[in-house]
């Protein structure tokens, strides 16, 4: 019975503050999303005007999500009925937006980052091969006029 109470003690506590967690970060991206949103970034291989141009440079921004204790479990069991799983999708989302607030960041005053690929992968932490953290790497080409 100690158990139980402790399982669900320490189940409250980590999902009280992965949420608290997890939305201080999310308010974090938004504020810089919005600081930066001057910035494009686009798919092309090409600059809109290639007139002009100063200087390129490739520019990345990478980040390594771990996901906590209630989410893994959450995930699990949304694993063995199958179907979305929201926990994960919220991981994966938080950590493509901070990679390409770090490339932006790295790109500075670029007139526009072109060219940019995103790339993500799932770091196990056993032999389960269970995700413990997602990585995303964002990258792409700066251009400055």
């Amino acid at each position: 019975m100690e158990n139980l109470i402790l399982f669900a003690v320490l189940m409250t506590v980590g999902y009280i503050s992965g949420t608290i967690l997890e939305k201080h970060h999310l308010t974090s991206i938004r504020e810089r999303e919005e600081q930066m949103v001057s910035l494009p970034t686009i798919m092309l291989k090409k600059p809109l005007h290639e007139e002009g141009i100063k200087e390129v440079k490739l520019v990345g921004g990478s980040v390594v999500i771990s996901i906590d204790y209630f989410k893994k479990i959450v995930a699990s069991l949304a694993n063995l009925f199958g179907g979305n799983i929201a926990t994960y999708e919220t991981l994966v989302d938080r950590a493509r937006r901070e990679a390409i607030l770090r490339m932006k960041e790295d790109a500075k005053d670029a007139s526009e980052i072109i060219n940019i690929r995103i790339e993500t992968s799932s770091i196990s932490k056993n032999a389960n091969r269970n995700v413990g953290a997602v990585e995303v790497l964002a990258y792409g080409t700066a251009v400055w006029r």
